[in-house]
């Protein structure tokens, strides 16, 4: 054997790990834990990801904010206020060509457009966390703050 076959063999199986632990995969934030507040000054356009999950993000009248969720097991993302934060086109689901049926590999994507200064929540919901994988109750609902000035 050459020193280079267990390099690539272990190289491959890093990549093999990885794709796996993004497929169908569970919500990795700290949802245990207290609600927390983050002001962000954002651009134009923000998107907010399961990282943003029971945070505040700020944002001007006119951006774009869009939720991007890594797991096809997700529902599109609602606005608590359409007046404040109203939907940009229809929601998009995307799986990942390399998932197996079922495996929630890919992403759920809802776009809004901030159209006066307010708050609103940007909420989403799943039952399954994997295949036949019920979610706990603490990883069932994504809520995001926005608050948008004028």
């Amino acid at each position: 054997m050459t020193p280079r076959r267990p390099i690539a063999l272990a190289l491959g199986c890093a990549a093999a790990l990885l794709a796996l632990a993004g497929c169908g995969s569970t919500h990795t934030t700290a949802a245990a834990s207290a609600p927390t507040a983050t002001a962000l000054t954002t651009p134009a356009a923000v998107t907010a990801d399961e990282k943003a999950d029971r945070t505040t993000v700020k944002v001007a009248v006119g951006a774009t904010v869009s939720v991007e969720l890594h797991a096809t097991y997700w529902s599109a993302a609602t606005s608590s206020a359409p007046d404040v934060l109203s939907p940009a086109g229809a929601p998009t689901t995307v799986p990942s060509p390399s998932c197996r049926p079922g495996g929630g590999c890919g992403t759920v994507t809802t776009s809004f457009t901030a159209r006066t200064a307010g708050t609103a929540h940007l909420t989403a919901s799943r039952t399954v966390c994997g295949e036949a994988l019920n979610c706990s109750p603490d990883q069932r609902i994504y809520d995001v703050t926005i608050e948008v000035t004028g």
